[in-house]
């Protein structure tokens, strides 16, 4: 098992235990879950890993501009023209 310290590590050591880790080897039996050992006993991931979601609202004009622009693509949809590659050639 090897002991990493509280400095700062370096990329090229984290290369170097990666690969020097056997990937079918088991746990150590001291080893704890990351929520345990970061304190976070009962939170799915740390608060740093993934930002919890958070909703914006946005006010009512901003709602119409969406519906505006998705209805103007079901429109253009509706009348058999392309959307997204430019202008209809007509020969």
């Amino acid at each position: 098992m090897t002991v990493v310290s509280d400095d700062i590590v370096s990329d090229a050591e984290l290369t170097a235990l990666a690969l020097a880790a056997d990937p079918a080897g088991g746990l150590a039996p001291d080893a704890v879950p990351i929520d345990v050992f970061l304190g976070n006993v009962g939170a799915a991931l740390p608060e740093w890993y993934m930002a919890p979601v958070r909703r914006r609202a946005l006010g009512r004009g901003g709602r119409l501009v969406v519906l505006a622009v998705v209805a103007a693509f079901v429109v253009i949809e509706a009348f058999g023209l392309c959307s997204t590659y430019g202008q209809v050639p007509f020969h």
